[in-house]
């Protein structure tokens, strides 16, 4: 029962729209505050998105309630408060009315995330780095430095001795500055501690490709200053110790603990950055990042290199999201402009051969690690130009890594090896982002060593460790719209390769069709991915495929499917981005009655923790015992509960 509320109370709210540093607030006498964008409403938040009477807080004893009022869901907290449900929270919590951010009480009362200090440090940085860029632009020819990628040794000393006199000029390091800029020289100090573990690690320890592509350090030795440069060496050992770096295992690691720890240690590393070094600091940061426009890719730069983000998501100039984990969240990056924006995805794209601009808006490339990137401009772009690179992964995958990690039990590891061994066809389905491709990756890697494979993908993403291996790739048609080959062509030619078993990256169109009848025709042990939500729906999805390649009856495509497909491999992603192996299926065969395909669970999550055995044999166990691939007694005893 909810608490009544105090007499004459007045509630102070602040709020902010998304990307803006100034707040508004309002004071509200009485025990209720409406929000919404109806100017009747207590607190108006001026969006679209957001419902004429969006949301009532009410003022109770013990805190604060809210009540959902309107169409839209809103978050208070990491919770969300769909329309009609009501939620208690205290008044530090903040709320999130899409796009709106709002806190109660004084404004010296509310607290920032480390996130959200970063992305507004990072916000003030990029508008510093937006005025100083025109002023370059009024003295240099930006555009001829640009052409000529990666610059002369005088270009980059021209450009930097310009970059200094124009802080000069806006007086960026006057007094008046000084808190504001020692927030920034920590930012930078973070960053170049980053990008200082990524370059000693070096492209051949790790698989550092794109680190490669961006290797835009292009520091000139006349422009640094040796006394400086040994002052920030020493602060950045410093830091290692203080983080005890030393003792993580890897540079993903070492990376994710500067993330995360920097700020809890930078007071001991604070009293070190005297006048001098933050004014040097922050001017190496601001020529690094300029220089990386000019010449590099921008914010996106170090985005590129580390190890520790998956995919990168540019949704407008200023909006830049990451996938850390599996949990996507805002970078805290922007670009100076639009025009700098689709300046720096047309020297992406045309890295690797392709172009694009109004004529030819739309481009699905891959670059040469096995990143893929999809761009697309306006004017098939509304608000901008978008950029979405999904990141090869530094490391390759191993099913023990899967095993440790939780994503599979051991008990399912084994029985999958033993299904490839034995020529199971296998079938991996997900939905996007799932993790599809990293598990056919990994199942892959069963496949003995003297059989012929020969893989076929949009984008190549396959690395597989065996010898004997064929890769084809699709092709999009060119400028005259001819020359196209797709994925379906591909599989027919792979019929003529003499292939002992192909492996689809993805089926999404008619090809379904054919690799389902290259199964059924002497190539067992196939194996492909499909968008699914279940096992079960894996069937649908392959009805309305296999119908995209043939008008068939039904009948027929179930008969295919059945005979085709034995194992189908379902993988979840939680909420928390965690990736999970959910289900793990047999295609039994057709009902008697009901002519339907029938599936037998084998693995599933029952209690949503951990994969585990339903009791039930795969029909083919026989030839999985006699052939020594699985131990029954293994695979169906206590072991093979998972590791968590």
């Amino acid at each position: 029962m909810a608490s009544s509320p105090p007499q004459n109370s007045t509630l102070k709210v602040w709020f902010n729209k998304l990307n803006e540093s100034r707040r508004s607030s309002v004071e509200v006498d009485g025990d209720e505050v409406l929000f919404g964008r109806d100017p009747e409403c207590d607190v108006v938040l001026r969006s679209p998105l957001v419902s004429r009477h969006h949301a009532v807080v009410r003022i109770l004893d013990d805190g604060l309630e809210l009540q959902n009022v309107g169409v839209n869901s809103c978050l208070v907290g990491d919770t969300e408060i769909l329309g009609g449900q009501r939620v208690t929270f205290s008044p530090d919590t903040k709320i999130r009315i899409w796009p709106y951010t709002i806190s109660f009480e004084s404004e010296q009362k509310v607290t920032f995330s480390r996130r959200e200090i970063e992305s507004h440090l990072r916000a003030l940085v990029a508008n510093l780095e937006l005025r100083v860029h025109k002023q370059l632009l009024e003295r240099l020819d930006l555009y001829e430095m640009e052409s000529t990628r990666g610059g002369s040794q005088d270009s980059i000393l021209l450009l930097e001795n310009n970059i200094e006199d124009v802080c000069r000029e806006l007086d960026v390091f006057g007094d008046d500055n000084a808190e504001l800029l020692e927030e920034i020289a920590g930012l930078g100090l973070r960053d170049h501690a980053i990008n200082q573990l990524i370059m000693e690690t070096g492209v051949d320890d790790q698989i550092f490709d794109l680190a490669a592509l961006t290797s835009n350090e292009f520091d000139v030795p006349a422009t640094l200053v040796p006394e400086r440069e040994q002052e920030l060496h020493g602060l950045l050992q410093l830091l290692r110790k203080k983080l005890d770096l030393e003792n993580f295992p890897d540079i993903s690691s070492k990376i994710q603990s500067i993330e995360e720890r920097f700020t809890e240690v930078f007071h001991q590393v604070r009293p070190h950055l005297h006048a001098e070094l933050r004014k040097y600091l922050i001017l190496r940061m601001l020529k690094k990042d300029l220089k990386d426009i000019v010449f590099g890719y921008g914010p996106l730069q170090d985005l590129l290199r580390a190890p520790t983000i998956s995919e990168i998501m540019v949704v407008r100039s200023d909006q830049i999201f990451v996938e850390r984990d599996g949990v996507i969240e805002r970078s805290g990056r922007r670009f100076i402009s639009e025009k700098v924006t689709e300046s720096i995805i047309e020297r992406i794209v045309s890295q690797v051969g392709r172009r694009i601009d109004r004529s030819q808006p739309l481009v699905d490339a891959r670059l040469t690690d096995g990143s893929r990137v999809n761009a697309i401009i306006p004017p098939l772009a509304l608000f901008g130009p978008c950029l979405t690179i999904r990141k090869f992964p530094v490391q390759r995958m191993t099913m023990d890594d899967l095993i440790e990690i939780g994503t599979i039990s051991e008990a399912a590891a084994k029985f999958i090896r033993a299904c490839v061994i034995d020529h199971r066809s296998v079938l991996i389905s997900g939905g996007t982002g799932s993790g599809k491709t990293t598990l056919l990756n990994v199942v892959s890697s069963f496949v003995p060593y003297k059989e012929r494979i020969v893989t076929i993908e949009d984008t190549a993403e396959l690395r597989l460790h065996q010898e004997h291996v064929v890769s084809l790739e699709s092709k999009p048609p060119n400028v005259e719209g001819t020359g196209e080959y797709s994925i379906r062509d591909l599989v027919k030619n792979a019929l003529r390769m003499r292939p002992d078993r192909i492996i689809v990256g993805e089926c999404r169109g008619g090809e379904a069709l054919d690799m389902v009848q290259a199964m059924n025709t002497g190539h067992n042990g196939s194996m492909t991915t499909i968008h699914a939500n279940s096992s079960a729906e894996v069937l649908q999805r392959m009805e309305l495929l296999m119908l995209m390649g043939a008008d068939l009856p039904i009948s027929s495509i179930h008969r295919q499917i059945a005979s085709a497909v034995d194992v189908i491999v379902h993988i979840d992603r939680l909420s928390s981005g965690r990736r999970v192996i959910g289900q793990i299926s047999e295609v039994v065969g057709l009902h008697p009655q009901t002519h339907q395909v029938v599936l037998s669970d084998l693995f599933n999550r029952r209690n949503e923790r951990s994969l585990e055995p339903t009791g039930k044999l795969p029909t083919f166990i026989e030839s999985l015992v006699d052939n020594d691939l699985l131990e029954l007694e293994f695979l169906y005893g206590r072991k093979s509960e998972s590791r968590r």
